[in-house]
């Protein structure tokens, strides 16, 4: 077996991805390409009779996945222990465009420390707190 080399240059855990379970992963996925400029890392389109998208850079992505058969429906924003996930970008009013023109409304815009802030949602129910610092 062949081992990969690590894209982590930084011996710091970091996280490597986050798993979705949502009812349309084809309408997040143009979101995060369109938004963040991320791009499809892996597709199956019948992966336990739902659809399976990964979508992000190098070194981490966001799973997508659709709601199949066998899989509990969620309504409204995800259930558990999950609030939002967080995006740090080098320009935060060029990216808040972005959302804007997807056709999505940002909020809760702030500045502290470590940096300025706002928040979106998409339309299946999932926050994003965008950050620049």
């Amino acid at each position: 077996m062949t081992r990969r080399t690590s894209v982590i240059a930084n011996p710091e855990p970091v996280i490597e991805h986050v798993n979705l379970t949502i009812a349309d992963p084809e309408h997040t996925h143009a979101m995060l390409q369109a938004v963040f400029g991320w791009r499809e890392r892996w597709r199956d389109n019948d992966y336990g009779g739902r659809v399976a998208i990964h979508v992000g850079g190098p070194s981490s992505y966001v799973a997508l996945y659709g709601i199949g058969s066998g899989t509990p429906a969620r309504q409204g924003k995800p259930s558990g222990p999950f609030n939002h996930f967080g995006v740090v970008v080098s320009d935060l009013d060029a990216c808040e465009a972005r959302v804007r023109q997807f056709g999505l409304k940002p909020y809760g815009h702030a500045d502290y420390e470590p940096g300025r802030r706002f928040y979106f949602e998409d339309l299946n129910g999932v926050e994003y707190e965008v950050a620049s610092y």
